[in-house]
């Protein structure tokens, strides 16, 4: 029964990439006639505006030779050589060579407004113009200072169709509880637990110029990574590496390795930086229903959070720039190095899988967890159509897709009630 169902969940996902390419496709055809009829617009305003100053040459030409015959002669030759010397200007001025300033000039202004260049002849997806965005510090994220974790008389239950044993979704915009199952009941964050981790280090790094210092990979942190059976970038013992890349390391593939030496720099040790985490906590005011013994995720009982402080903590992170890239970053490639001269490149499976079942609204950030204590959980930050903000964590979901099915259901739910069906249950 259980390989039906993958064989279906998987014809389902190939039919939706196939669906989503052929509507990219689409769009770029439509972007490629757009580009055509411009062209011949700007060609065709370009001949227009060169008929009209030859033809004001003309009458200009014409009456000043109609004005040499009057009594005022002298009067009229000084006006026809002045009109012509203006003529001259005006002709100097509006071809320029070529009278590609006349073809291209909408297009500059255009560019103008959009940043420059010319993005009339230029296709940019709507995910490279965010994430250039997100680079250049343009976009710090919408969260609310103090996010409203608890639900209200209007809070909905989370769908039956929903797997997740514990989940929220809440409406930045408004700062409610939109939906919630078991939000405030105690959950394992798995390697949801580096949110915290790379939130805890940025707001300790000292401004970006400290992107560029270097960590040299040890042999202890391999060996514990090892023996925990954690996930890594893949990061050699001895190698230096740049601090961004331990932030990108640490949250796209989840790599305990990048984790750890996030800590190490940040704070010497990792026992120091989760002292730090514990701070980081209190400051969040959230320190009653959330304690951790690790920045990696490892289980232990200690290590405990909720799916409400979990929206906490990335409402946090979104608002600070160096999380925000990473978080949001779907592939990255790190910096050469002599053990890596091509670099590493490395994936945030979440966001790469859930933006093919997204039919509406984007996903922007996401990080996703699993122990066997915790199952499969996940927490993301999204917008809907209209740019509105939303955060959902859900926990003790039964397979990684079914995480990426539950925040895909709970978000379309309230991003497009009107085309939203409630999926079926297995009851």
């Amino acid at each position: 029964m259980s390989e039906v169902y993958i064989d279906r969940e998987t014809a389902e996902y190939e039919e939706r990439r196939r669906a989503r390419a052929l509507r990219r496709a689409e769009r770029a055809r439509q972007q490629k006639e757009r580009e055509k009829r411009i062209k011949r617009y700007l060609i065709i305003a370009g001949i227009s505006a060169a008929i009209v100053i030859f033809a004001v040459g003309a009458l200009f030409f014409l009456l000043s030779v109609h004005e040499k015959g009057t009594a005022h002669t002298v009067q009229a030759e000084n006006s026809v050589e002045n009109t012509a010397n203006d003529q001259v200007d005006i002709t100097q001025n509006d071809t320029s060579g070529d009278a590609r300033e006349l073809l291209y000039e909408d297009a500059d202004i255009a560019g103008e407004e959009t940043g420059g260049g010319t993005p009339l002849m230029t296709e940019v997806t709507e995910e490279e113009l965010r994430q250039a965005a997100i680079d250049n510090g343009e976009i710090t994220g919408i969260g609310q200072e103090i996010l409203n974790t608890l639900p209200d008389e209007a809070t909905d239950g989370v769908s039956a169709a929903v797997d997740s044993g514990y989940a929220i979704l809440v409406s930045l915009s408004d700062n409610r509880v939109v939906a919630a199952r078991q939000a405030h009941d105690r959950m394992y964050p798995a390697s949801m637990t580096k949110v915290l981790t790379v939130l805890v280090a940025a707001d300790h790094l000292g401004g970006e110029q400290h992107l560029d210092d270097i960590f040299t990979m040890t042999q202890a942190i391999e060996g514990f990574s090892y023996e925990n059976g954690c996930s890594n970038v893949g990061f050699s013992v001895g190698e230096r590496i740049r601090v961004e890349d331990l932030f990108y390391g640490t949250i796209l593939p989840s790599g305990a390795d990048a984790a750890m030496g996030l800590a190490e720099y940040t704070a010497g040790d990792q026992e120091s930086f989760v002292a730090m985490m514990n701070e980081k906590l209190d400051e969040l005011g959230i320190s009653d229903s959330s304690h951790f013994t690790n920045c990696v995720g490892i289980y232990d009982d200690d290590n405990y959070s909720t799916a409400a402080d979990m929206a906490v903590i990335m409402n946090a992170a979104i608002q600070n720039p160096i999380c925000l890239r990473a978080l949001s970053t779907h592939t990255y490639t790190t910096t050469p190095t002599s053990y890596h001269p091509e670099g590493i490149t490395v994936s945030n499976w979440f966001l790469r899988r859930i933006e093919d079942k997204q039919e509406t609204g984007t996903v922007i950030c996401g990080k996703t967890g699993f122990v066997t204590e915790s199952l499969n959980c996940a927490v993301s930050y999204a917008t809907d159509d209209d740019g509105r903000g939303y955060i959902c964590c859900t926990g003790y979901a039964h397979g990684g897709w079914q995480a990426i099915y539950d925040h895909v259901s709970i978000y379309s739910k309230y991003f497009d009630p009107d085309g939203y069906t409630e999926p079926a249950t297995d009851e």
